[in-house]
């Protein structure tokens, strides 16, 4: 959609200006961009004579006039309206307008007055442009463990436990289910969940190459068009493993997973009643391993699957958790951020948010959407300014091992027994030191 003078988000301007310094023409950037021609020629030709600080919404004073005849305090309750829900556009806020007892009997202004408003006032709905994050081209060459599918199955109610989600794991290749863990009484698993399913199918089987993921938001950032990884996308990196994204709404490029979800159900909690949630895990932990030892697959020839793949009980790149911290390589994921670019709009206090975390740039930075890259040599943020005139380092924030580890944390590996009453995360712990059980760990340190 072609937009007004003065219209054009800075994104966009920003994405006419590389365009053009690339050779495309004002009509394949206008196509491209679903721009007026005009609009492409008249930016293009701003940045040829002024630079980056040519695509700067803030060049010369605001027009004035605009709502100059409505009254006075509807403009202010329409500043107000606008600054508390930055997601209404015109029509909502001419609406809303309207339902305010100091308006009644006061001729509203018109959508197109309110849109010009909000320019003028420099007050636009935020547009972020598109750049998702880098990931493998296509689908893995075949083959045992190169590429686990993980997912969460829906909430579901199971007699004497409650409401129960199941974190599936599993090697579509080899038909090998890795990990099926049970969370208990909540409807979105945590990232501290999923790593205990990871860490758990690790100690099983090792490493695989690759993991590939649906949009989650444990897994994906679901609120920006220019995503940053999330802390277990990171881990995940740090570890070498290579993770790979479906696209949206295409379950059935996780048709293994899935699958493996309905036969789960069927095994393990279909028509049981447990007497409290302590039967759950090992009652999957048994269903799992009947699957994968006995259970004859119609996609194996009537054998299970470590009968038909006898080399996938293991990967061959073994883990244990006491290692973690070798294992992360924070290069890795340095290497990762350095290939994207973020866009983000600062605050009227001067801040924003990457991630999980709050950055500050000042008030001199205010309103204004700010572009971010990631320096690998510093780990630093490099920000940039709307107009280019103002450039800014700062420190990255929740990069280092033990950010990615959560709760498993070297200082914090138990010595001797779990005290009680245990916590999650001592619940959590418990999971996971069964299946390190006859490690050197557990066997340096008796119980």
């Amino acid at each position: 959609m072609a937009h007004g003078q003065g219209g054009t988000p800075f994104e966009q301007r920003l994405r006419i200006w590389e365009l053009a310094q690339a050779g495309r023409t004002d009509a394949g950037i206008a196509q491209e961009l679903g721009l007026g021609q005009a609009a492409v020629r008249k930016w293009r030709r701003r940045a040829q004579r002024h630079g980056r600080a040519g695509l700067s919404v803030t060049q010369g004073r605001p027009r004035r006039g605009v709502l100059s005849q409505s009254p006075a305090n509807q403009v202010e309750d329409l500043r107000r309206l606008r600054r508390e829900h930055r997601g209404w556009g015109p029509i909502t806020l001419r609406l809303e307008l309207g339902k305010l007892p100091q308006t009644h009997g006061q001729l509203r202004p018109s959508r197109s007055g309110i849109a010009a408003f909000l320019k003028a006032e420099g007050l636009p709905r935020p547009y972020e442009r598109h750049a998702p994050l880098a990931q493998p081209a296509g689908p893995p060459q075949p083959g045992v463990h190169v590429e686990w599918e993980m997912d969460a199955q829906g909430v579901q109610v199971v007699a004497g436990v409650g409401r129960v989600m199941v974190i599936n794991i599993g090697d579509p290749y080899s038909r090998l289910l890795t990990e099926s863990l049970g969370c208990l009484h909540t409807t979105q698993p945590t990232v501290a969940d999923y790593q205990l399913a990871l860490r758990r199918a690790f100690l099983r089987f090792g490493f695989p190459r690759g993991l590939s993921l649906d949009h989650d938001p444990a897994f994906h950032d679901t609120h920006s068009a220019s995503p940053y990884p999330t802390r277990l996308h990171q881990w995940l990196l740090a570890l070498g493993l290579t993770v790979r994204f479906i696209a949206r709404g295409q379950p059935t490029q996780h048709g293994f997973i899935e699958h493996e979800h309905q036969i789960m159900t069927h095994q393990a909690l279909d028509g049981q009643q447990f007497a409290d949630s302590v039967g759950l895990q090992p009652m999957l932990d048994q269903r799992r391993d009947f699957l994968n030892r006995d259970y004859p697959n119609r996609a194996l020839g009537q054998h299970a699957p470590l009968q038909a793949n006898p080399s996938a009980s293991t990967s061959g790149q073994p883990y244990s958790p006491e290692r973690e911290t070798d294992l992360l390589d924070p290069q890795r994921v340095y290497t990762y951020l350095a290939q994207h670019r973020w866009f983000r709009r600062v605050s009227a206090k001067g801040q924003f948010e990457l991630g999980t975390y709050r950055y500050g740039l000042g008030a001199a930075w205010a309103n204004q959407t700010v572009e971010l890259h990631f320096d690998p040599q510093t780990v630093e943020l490099v920000c940039h300014s709307q107009n280019g005139e103002l450039a800014r380092r700062l420190p990255a924030k929740g990069l280092t091992p033990s950010d990615w580890m959560g709760e498993l944390q070297p200082d914090r590996l138990p010595t001797y027994q779990l005290a009680f009453p245990w916590s999650i995360p001592a619940c959590r712990m418990g999971l996971l030191l069964e299946d390190w059980a006859g490690t050197t760990f557990l066997d340096n340190h008796p119980a």
